[in-house]
């Protein structure tokens, strides 16, 4: 009957082999550099080594286990060959591991994103910890140029699972994929609420020589260099930087092509706006000649507000042309003599500010002519070819 018992017991124990799943129990630490596991129901015992022992980098066995604890392990080599006495080498790295990855292959089928920390830099890429060594090619890191990848180490970032291979330990990663799924999400609502004529703001995102991006979210948008001001702009980054937060009209939308138009001029006071207190009749201001015409001359006061001082009104003697006591580009004093917000149109004088030489007079039956007007009408424009016809 003893022996019976006895061979029952004998036959109750299992075989291990390579590639088993078994449960241990801590038996011992060894110099912490590994443990002395029991494997349950085999009567055998095995080591994990420190580097088995976690899938993070461990100093010491006694940071991850303790003696008398039981965990799932997993057989990868025999040591010895006496079955009776025999030693494996177990690993609960690769188990939880292997774990892991069946997690992971489940999310890829499912098309959900996985989260990490960037754990290396490395020639090509990053190397990430997602519970296994993922990496993620230089050209998915990001979906602009980056010359420096360090500022990456030690960010936890989202990725997109691109190409799985666990018998291989093969796991490619994107963040860039993350990136423009996020942008094209953004995109589409920015256009699904924007309106031609909403009033918004935006940050510089760009500046070009025919104008400056502006994000509005998702959504960049021109603003041409002609609607940066009501004044004249060389240059987009003579006024704008990079970054600044601007508050711009949308001018149109079209969604199918990506475009929005906008402008920031048409947010701020028309240079016109209030001019008859800006540029009151009788006051003197500076400005600068822009445009010379057979009839006159043309002197912007204010940004964007220029004025006509008539032939008449630029020299106390007679002067065939404008161009007798005028460049383009001087500046020069004016007085204001008439001024209209309703028609856009000021009148000014040179000479009302000069001293005069000699005063002509014409004497017709005591008639002294009176100066000429010094408003502009239709014939100043055309000239004085209209004169007489």
């Amino acid at each position: 009957m003893a022996d019976e018992t006895m061979l029952d017991a004998i036959e109750s124990v299992q075989d291990v082999r390579v590639g088993d799943l078994v449960q241990g129990e801590i038996l011992a630490v060894d110099d912490n550099k590994q443990a002395v596991v029991g494997i349950i129901g085999a009567g055998v015992e095995g080591v994990i080594p420190l580097k088995e022992l976690s899938t993070i980098p461990v100093e010491n066995v006694t940071d991850v286990v303790s003696i008398g604890d039981i965990m799932d392990l997993v057989v990868i080599s025999e040591i010895g060959k006496d079955k009776e006495n025999g030693s494996y080498l177990l690993s609960k790295r690769r188990l939880d591991a292997r774990k892991v990855w069946q997690e992971i292959e489940d999310k890829f089928k499912d098309g959900e994103l996985i989260e990490g920390p960037v754990t290396d830099v490395v020639k090509g890429g990053l190397v990430v910890d997602v519970g296994v060594r993922g990496f993620v090619p230089a050209s998915m890191v990001s979906d602009h140029f980056v010359s420096d990848f360090s500022e990456y180490k030690g960010q936890t970032l989202t990725f997109k699972i691109v190409e799985i291979e666990p018998s291989e330990n093969r796991l490619i990663l994107s963040h860039r994929a993350v990136l423009e799924a996020e942008k094209a999400k953004a995109k589409e609502e920015v256009f699904g609420k924007l309106v031609a004529g909403d009033v918004v703001t935006g940050k510089v995102a760009r500046l070009t020589d025919f104008g400056a991006f502006v994000d509005l979210g998702g959504v960049d948008g021109l603003v041409h260099v002609s609607e940066i001001s009501h004044a004249h702009v060389s240059k987009p980054s003579d006024v704008l930087t990079s970054g600044e937060e601007v508050t711009v009209k949308v001018l149109s939308i079209d969604p199918e092509k990506e475009r929005v138009s906008l402008s920031i001029k048409e947010t701020l006071p028309g240079p016109w706006d209030d001019i008859e207190s800006k540029a009151s009749v009788g006051s003197v201001l500076e400005g600068t000649v822009k445009r010379l015409t057979t009839f006159g001359a043309f002197v912007e006061v204010l940004p964007g507000v220029e004025g006509l001082v008539h032939i008449s009104q630029i020299s106390h003697k007679h002067i065939a042309t404008p161009h007798e006591e005028l460049n383009e580009g001087d500046v020069v004093q004016v007085k204001v003599l008439d001024v209209s917000e309703e028609n856009r149109r000021i009148g000014l004088s040179i000479k009302a500010l000069q001293e005069k030489e000699d005063e002509v007079v014409v004497e017709e039956d005591d008639y002294v002519m009176p100066e000429e007007s010094t408003g502009f009408t239709l014939g100043d424009v055309l000239g004085e070819d209209l004169t007489g016809k």
